[in-house]
């Protein structure tokens, strides 16, 4: 792996190059953030994929599928009240508000991310594109109408319609079979990126999965943070690249106070 390796031990302590990775990140002429299932974790939002993760009880190619949701919706919705029940009332954490506190900076250009949570944007971050949509409101497939997500969508009950043309409403998120969102506006962040914070994902379901890769083509670095190495790692950060070893809700907010003092001062210095 070109680059360097930090790792922050359970007790807040610090291992490897303390400040090159904060130096990095503060002199890359453009910084994209790519997020995934790790920092929504640090919300007490578990791992879909995980033992004991939403796809455990739902298999996915039954239920999350757009066939499912047009030949039987009432089936479709007993998971997506329990995906509502999953997010309902989780709040951003620290990794969240680092993020946007960069963006604020005018650090971090832009925030790709895999979650449908909205943490990001509930945490002050602006420019975010959700790749796989969001479960904060319901949209109709047939006029395209949008509606916010309310309790009694949760609820045991019939399948909410919409009150224009009384189709079935589904999540506005992106179910298998159907394609990822606003693809352009993510390639044209990604041409700007000299860096990637690629925070809490493992970068093996594309087309996310190809971004660092799009950054590392151009000569561009990462900066990886997850709890274990990747496949993303072991290929190679790229020359100014690091990893950084331990939970997000840790290791981001530490980065990102390292970038604001440039290099100087906080968690990395």
């Amino acid at each position: 792996m070109l680059g360097g390796w930090i790792a922050i031990a359970p007790d807040g302590d610090v291992a490897g190059d303390r400040g090159a990775g904060a130096r990095a990140t503060a002199g890359a002429g453009g910084v994209t953030a790519l997020t995934g299932a790790g920092v929504s974790v640090e919300s007490g939002i578990p791992d879909f994929r995980s033992p004991g993760g939403l796809w455990s009880v739902f298999d996915p190619m039954e239920y999350a599928t757009l066939s499912c949701f047009l030949e039987d919706p009432e089936k479709a919705w007993t998971l997506y009240r329990a995906l509502g029940k999953i997010l309902e009332g989780r709040t951003p954490n620290p990794a969240h508000r680092a993020l946007a506190d960069l963006e604020r900076a005018g650090i971090v250009k832009g925030l790709v991310t895999q979650n449908v949570d909205g943490l990001h944007q509930a945490a002050g971050s602006r420019t975010v594109i959700e790749i796989h949509g969001e479960a904060t409101h319901l949209q109709c497939l047939r006029c395209h109408r949008l509606e916010p997500v309310v309790p009694v969508h949760l609820e045991p009950g019939p399948v909410p319609v919409c009150g224009e043309c009384g189709s079935p409403l589904k999540p506005n998120l992106v179910l298998f079979e159907e394609p990822v969102r606003r693809l352009e506006a993510i390639s044209a962040l990604v041409r700007r990126s000299e860096l990637m914070l690629v925070a809490g994902t493992s970068c093996e379901v594309a087309p996310a999965s190809l971004l660092p890769e799009e950054v590392l083509a151009r000569r561009g670095s990462i900066v990886e943070m997850n709890l274990e190495p990747t496949q993303l790692t072991d290929g190679g950060l790229g020359p100014n690249g690091f990893f950084v070893q331990g939970p997000v809700g840790t290791t981001l907010p530490l980065l990102a106070a390292a970038v604001l003092a440039q290099g100087a001062a906080g968690g990395f210095a």
